[in-house]
């Protein structure tokens, strides 16, 4: 019996049947009554009844994409930052006011229960925030794809702080269990590591190589179902779970070795345990390794097992999938895909690496070069021999490629190989990458056109038809309809409700700019989410915010390059004008700030330290109260985040020019009315083109001027000397002031910035000064700002993630959607 002939009895889309089914699911999958049932209970019970309804749509869609044989996206990410389920899927099913009033019955509060879902935090940044919007994106325009990655069972840490530094716990985001997700441990798939190699001749003559592995660790699967908006569309993603294939020794236990008993389990566990183990140590290197094999080929085996019911002919493959690698971490799926034709179905080495470069296709995020990974090859051959002597026979046949078209430049030879030499063998995981792809892309028009020129320049003269630029977006179902409602709901009543699809038709909103009516509801809109945050801010934290004050917000990754020490100088700046002046006149400013440091990444962490310790002293300055306010909010994720972004008058995008790939906190921001500070970097550029250079407050050297400096030798110390505040400004962080007297504290930070200054802090601090201050005399024109406000959202929809995916869906993967109806 087909899906379409099942006639479901606990679906039903009215109040009263919603209300029934989270009654049935409360007694007979959690097993309470209304007497007995706690809040948790009840969200539980709320989940899978929206789970259910789901399901159906599913199932429908899996077996219409199996009718049409279609081809499927598979989309390899080591990270997704989901952000919680329960209201994107309920609005995603249209059912929010139907959920609300069938909770109402109850006597429950949907925003309640809603607020009790914990946070899957497998993510740590801007890329897994952007691998979720793309799966949103791809459901909605009905495009067949799958998201592969793990189930960490530790997410991103949860962030606190002790005595003004970062202090990580674990996210035991499983604690309570997991109802979006649906366990198939049919489909597990072991994955072999270590062992050796060896060769034999086949039946048919032909000379092997067999990989015999060491160990092998048992993948289980878990779908949690990704429905789209405006459509009976719900792909999946796919995480793994690593399980030992045996693990639990009965002898051993049974003579009393009970740590030896389940060593193996825990061994094989460990690898899906912690997102991002820290890699300073051997070990922690070793396990990232082993996460990413892990994921790839589970992956990989899936895609294959579903090709293989279908299809006997090898050479369609590249015709029904399509694998994009998000980053380097998934890329030794080139390696793992050539084993699988090579040694498991027997393919030629020409015709498996014809199949695997056209399968394959891979985004680099980075501009940064610690961030295009490198493997010791030692380590690579200790976990995967096999792999190993592949790659180096990919380097073979590619150099020689490399050769021929340009003889006698052994320089190019040695920067292009796969293998790097110096001052250890590695294994260039973005070398690979752009290798084994038929399409390198970047992810912002700046960054595309940097990778062409600088970061992959040598591979972009041997393959220009390689390179595109698919500039990111983001999910505007999330980040506006359900992060602003206020926002959306005035949006609604004058486009109607179609621009959630069609992002473009924001710019119908330019005209209202000139409406002072629709202006005085705009502000009205701003000022109701500001308050908002300050509850939460207080709630969090105890801080009160003025929410008349201008919110000037810097919310991302905590990374130098980024340069969240460029707006804590900023703040002391202002700081010391008070202490200078008293009476000096100063727009009433609350500086936001929210981030997490990698745990390894002392400098990151040393900044924290110094951003709390100003917040400290400013916040109880009795000259400065009233004017002047600082806040970190503690464990920034997609769900602080959601109450961030709409409150925000200022979006700080202050990266140094040449760094940021894109971002997409800048878009988001700017799509809930922000004005953005910021440096020509990343998608700032793009920004910048569309919303006007009048609605934009531009600083800071140029990517050309950062080359040209650094070329030349930048001091940073010739723009220390020449300049008073901010000379006043390093004299307090060394003083002590910021660190409870203690005056080596910021010392290393200190000295790095009158030294090297690797990301141009010094050189850039007037010209941020001088946007700060042209900001600052805007924002009390009201009426000018809110104009700046409507037109920033207005011309934003081109950012969105289906934009981006139909871009990569038309050029890259070359597949069409597969229609509801």
């Amino acid at each position: 019996m087909s899906v379409q002939e099942y006639v479901p009895t606990r679906t039903g889309n009215t109040p009263e049947a919603f209300r029934r089914a989270v009654q049935d699911n409360l007694y007979y999958v959690i097993g309470k009554n209304q007497q007995t049932a706690t809040q948790n209970d009840y969200y539980m019970a709320l989940a899978y009844t929206v789970r259910d309804r789901l399901i159906q749509r599913w199932l429908m869609t899996n077996e219409r994409y199996a009718a049409t044989d279609a081809k499927q996206i598979a989309y390899f990410s080591a990270e997704y930052l989901l952000g919680r389920q329960l209201m994107n899927n309920l609005l995603n099913e249209d059912m929010i006011e139907v959920a609300r009033e069938a909770l109402s019955d109850l006597g429950l509060n949907l925003d309640d229960l809603a607020e009790h879902e914990a946070e899957p935090g497998l993510g740590n940044g801007g890329l897994g925030r952007l691998a979720a919007c793309f799966l949103d994106s791809l459901a909605t325009i009905e495009m067949p794809a799958v998201g592969y990655g793990i189930r960490y069972e530790y997410g991103i840490f949860k962030q606190r702080f002790e005595q003004g530094w970062q202090a990580e716990q674990p996210d035991d985001w499983l604690y309570r269990g997991n109802p979006w997700e649906i366990a198939t441990p049919d489909l597990a798939v072991e994955v072999g590591f270590g062992g050796h190699t060896e060769s034999y001749v086949d039946t048919k003559g032909q000379h092997r190589i067999r990989w015999r592995s060491g160990w092998r660790v048992l993948g289980m699967p878990y779908t949690t179902l990704v429905p789209g908006y405006g459509t009976e569309n719900v792909n999946s993603l796919r995480l793994w779970s690593a399980r030992a294939t045996e693990s639990f020794d009965l002898q051993l236990f049974n003579q009393g070795d009970y740590a030896r008993a389940v060593e193996e389990k825990v061994f094989s566990e460990n690898i899906s345990k912690v997102l991002y183990p820290e890699d300073t140590t051997p070990q922690g290197r070793m396990l990232r390794l082993q996460q990413q094999y892990f994921f790839v080929a589970c992956s990989l085996a899936d895609i294959i097992r579903t090709f293989k019911t279908r299809h006997t002919d090898w050479s369609m493959l590249p015709e029904r999938a399509a694998v994009q690698m998000n980053d380097t971490h998934p890329t030794i799926a080139v390696a793992e895909l050539m084993r699988i034709l090579l040694d498991e179905e027997s393919l030629t080495w020409d015709n498996a690496w014809g199949i695997t470069r056209r399968v394959m296709g891979y985004t680099c995020h980075t501009l940064m070069p610690e961030a295009l990974e490198v493997w010791p090859v030692d380590m690579f051959e200790q976990l995967l021999p096999r792999h190993l002597e592949i790659i180096y026979e990919i380097n073979a046949h590619f150099l020689d490629d490399v050769r021929l078209r340009f003889p006698g430049d052994q320089g190019r030879v040695a920067r292009m190989s796969i293998i790097g030499e110096s001052p250890a063998k590695t294994v260039r995981m973005a070398h690979l990458a752009s290798v084994g792809s038929h399409s390198i892309n970047g992810v912002a028009a700046l960054h595309s056109e940097l990778l062409r020129t600088m970061t992959l320049l040598d591979f972009y003269e041997l393959w220009p038809e390689k390179f595109s630029n698919k500039t990111n977006g983001i999910t505007p179902r999330r980040f506006v309809r359900l992060a602003n409602p206020g926002l959306s709901a005035l949006i609604t009543e004058h486009l109607g409700d179609g621009w959630l699809a069609n992002l473009d038709q924001l710019s119908q909103l330019e005209p209202l700019a000139e409406d002072a009516a629709f202006r005085a509801r705009w502000r009205a809109i701003k000022r109701a989410n500001k308050v908002t945050l300050a509850a939460t801010v207080q709630k969090q934290t105890g801080i009160e915010l003025d929410t008349n004050s201008v919110y000037d917000v810097m919310v991302k990754r905590l990374h130098e390059y980024k340069r969240q020490h460029l707006k804590i100088l900023h703040v002391i700046t202002l700081f010391n004008r008070i202490k200078r002046d008293p009476g000096h006149g100063l727009l009433p400013r609350t500086v936001i700030f929210g981030a997490k440091a990698a745990p390894g990444y002392k400098m990151a962490k040393l900044i924290i330290r110094l951003i709390n310790g100003v917040a400290e002293v400013v916040n109880n300055d009795a000259d400065v109260r009233g004017r002047l306010k600082v806040v970190y909010v503690p464990n920034f994720n997609v769900s602080v985040a959601e109450k961030i972004y709409p409150a925000a008058d200022i979006s700080e995008q202050i990266s140094m020019a040449g760094k940021e790939a894109s971002g997409t906190g800048n878009m988001k921001f700017a799509l809930n009315g922000a004005v953005t500070i910021g440096t020509l970097d990343g998608a700032n550029v793009e920004i910048r083109e569309l919303v006007g250079a009048d609605n934009f407050f531009l600083f800071g050297l140029t990517t050309p001027e950062v080359f040209a400096a650094k070329a030349a030798g930048y001091d940073p110390r010739t723009f220390v000397d020449g300049d008073h505040e901010l000379q006043q400004a390093l004299a307090a962080i060394g003083s002590g002031v910021f660190g409870r007297g203690d005056t080596t504290m910021f010392q290393s930070l200190l000295d790095q910035l009158l030294s090297s200054d690797p990301f141009m802090v010094m050189a850039d601090y007037r010209s941020y000064i001088g946007a700060q201050e042209a900001a600052e005399l805007v924002y009390q024109d009201e009426e000018r700002w809110t104009r700046m406000s409507i037109l920033n959202a207005a011309r934003c929809g081109f950012f969105t993630s289906d934009r981006a995916m139909r871009q990569y869906c038309a050029e890259i993967w070359k597949t069409t959607a597969v229609p509801a109806r």
